[in-house]
């Protein structure tokens, strides 16, 4: 059976809680998935709030992408039922999911402006169209100076930015994102967790989040699902009380904070064979 933690971290710009009577952008009852003989996941139970952060994390292999990869509608579970924004469809699923994946995928013989407009081109915008769409939120995120730099000449965490800025331009409520800071360094890493909370806090969204970093896990979401060995299923869910605190390094240093940490731990520990 899941449990939930209560807990608090250190809160210099705590933001308010997902109201109790919010109505769920993600629904999975009961969902079971495996590859021929290979069971991946067992009865997976989750619900996620509209605009609620939502981590998932567990040992290597456990099926958390693949997870998100149900969540999307880009396959089908082998049992249980998954909803997205009220629809069952694989279609309607995708339909209001972006994915991020580890690599950020940006087109080389494109500039960074022109990769992260590249939704809007898609749906028949002219390219200054979807310029001018993309240029406040390379203004707002600290990206004006590089809009028309080729993406070789950006740092990892500056690709990183665009990639996630084109996943806002698609304009869908859900965002799915599987280690998306995985092959930074850890400087970078933290800093992009910290700009990322930043985004959520002035574009807010749906998110799941797939992580190995517990740490990343705890700072960002409202709330942290932590997986068992394959086939997975829910063991905890850690719950911060206030996740997103601007000040990383407050927050991940705190002693309630390093406690959840501890916990977490623990459970992947127990449950990682």
């Amino acid at each position: 059976m899941t449990s939930t933690k209560e807990a608090s971290v250190m809160k210099p710009d705590p933001i308010e809680r997902i109201a109790e009577d919010s109505g769920d952008a993600i629904r999975a009852s009961n969902v079971a998935h495996g590859f021929e003989a290979l069971d991946v996941l067992d009865r997976i139970d989750l619900d996620v709030a509209e605009g609620e952060v939502v981590g998932l994390v567990g040992p290597s292999g456990c099926g958390k992408s693949t997870f998100l990869e149900l969540v999307s509608g880009l396959a089908e579970p082998r049992g249980g039922s998954l909803e997205v924004e009220g629809a069952h469809a694989p279609e309607a699923r995708l339909a209001s999911c972006a994915y991020i994946p580890q690599r950020d995928l940006l087109l080389p013989w494109l500039s960074a402006i022109d990769n992260a407009a590249i939704a809007p081109r898609n749906r028949g915008a002219t390219r200054r169209a979807s310029r001018e769409a993309a240029m406040p939120l390379f203004s707002r995120f600290g990206l004006d100076e590089f809009a028309d730099a080729a993406p070789d000449e950006l740092s990892g965490g500056m690709r990183q930015r665009v990639a996630f800025l084109r996943t806002l331009l698609a304009g869908k409520p859900i965002l799915l994102l599987d280690e998306p800071f995985a092959a930074l360094d850890a400087i970078t890493r933290g800093e992009m967790q910290e700009w990322l909370a930043a985004a959520l806090l002035t574009e807010p969204r749906t998110v799941l989040l797939v992580t190995h970093d517990v740490e990343e896990a705890l700072y960002l979401c409202d709330r942290v699902a932590v997986l068992s060995a394959r086939p997975a299923r829910i063991v905890v869910e850690l719950r911060p009380a206030a996740p997103r605190a601007l000040d990383r390094a407050g927050a991940v240093t705190d002693p309630v904070f390093a406690s959840l940490r501890s916990e977490a731990l623990f459970a992947l520990r127990e449950h990682s064979r």
